[in-house]
């Protein structure tokens, strides 16, 4: 093997959501004139024991590990590698993608297969949330319950998400929440509280408008009241919140406590109901191959 070659490790998933593009094929004919990259795929099983990639990644020893799949599959490929310096690339291939919007990978096959050529490495803050690597957003109240709801329905996509939503919107039982931050202690009441490390789910609910994957703090959201109205501006409008229904904080580390059990998720993962929800930054723990600019 030349000195120059560049060694790729792809982790597909299978599974994931979006059915319209071959991955497999599009990786091999895109690399199948560039002898400078070493290419190996890994299409994974579904169940699919998370150690039995991180297994395969430590074996590959690649210059750069690729997620083809969603946000599901990024998360499983960052807990592999997060703590060492090995890149990050993303194929948006799920249902949901939104680290690679966040990231700014283009949604096209061939230009997000270019991106892994002619990007640059940048490193992104993670957190941890209840000792849980969290790439994305973390909440514990409405959307969680909303998810625990979809993962019951047997319709997908957006409607099941706006159907198990409607449910859970006449089930809501409000929280009675003390937030202590590296800053300040509050108490509130409030529908759903959310760690954000991105500014926005999956489904393009802006939830975190001047969150950055680049600084050195995540946002807290917490959503003291549901409405139609703040609902609408996350997902359409992006105007300013009413700060008497959305609050926001920064925090470099964070407990919320509250009153009664709750719904609680990560990275869209449900994880039953808790109390306590401890959070807290991980600066520059994932090196990331993002567009140049």
């Amino acid at each position: 093997m030349s000195p120059a070659t560049i060694r790729l490790l792809f982790i597909i998933n299978p599974g994931a959501g979006n059915s319209d593009t071959d991955w497999e094929e599009a990786i091999r004919t895109f690399f199948s004139s560039r002898k400078e990259y070493e290419i190996h795929l890994y299409p994974f099983p579904n169940p699919c024991d998370p150690e039995q990639i991180c297994t395969v990644i430590r074996e590959a020893k690649a210059d750069r590990v690729i997620a083809v799949g969603g946000d599901g599959t990024l998360k499983l490929v960052a807990e592999c590698v997060h703590g060492t310096d090995t890149p990050v690339g993303i194929l948006p291939a799920g249902s949901a993608n939104g680290m690679a919007t966040e990231l700014g990978i283009p949604a096209d096959p061939e230009q997000a297969l270019h991106t892994l050529i002619e990007g640059e490495i940048k490193p992104i803050h993670l957190t941890k949330v209840n000792g849980e690597l969290c790439i994305h957003l973390a909440d514990i109240g409405f959307n969680a319950f909303v998810i625990k709801k979809f993962d019951e329905e047997k319709k997908r996509g957006q409607w099941g998400y706006v159907k198990a939503a409607w449910k859970v919107l006449w089930q809501t039982k409000y929280m009675e929440i003390k937030l202590t931050t590296d800053k300040e202690e509050v108490v509130r009441r409030a529908a759903m509280v959310v760690i954000a490390n991105a500014t926005q789910y999956g489904n393009g609910v802006m939830i975190n408008p001047e969150g950055s994957l680049y600084d050195e703090r995540f946002e807290v959201v917490v959503i003291r009241k549901i409405s139609f109205t703040e609902i609408f501006k996350m997902r359409f409008t992006h105007k300013n919140f009413d700060p008497a229904k959305t609050e926001f904080f920064q925090a470099k580390a964070i407990e919320i406590r509250s009153r009664h059990k709750a719904h609680f998720q990560v990275d869209g993962e449900y994880r039953g109901k808790t109390n306590t929800v401890e959070a807290v930054i991980q600066p520059k723990a994932l090196k990331m191959i993002v567009p140049k600019g």
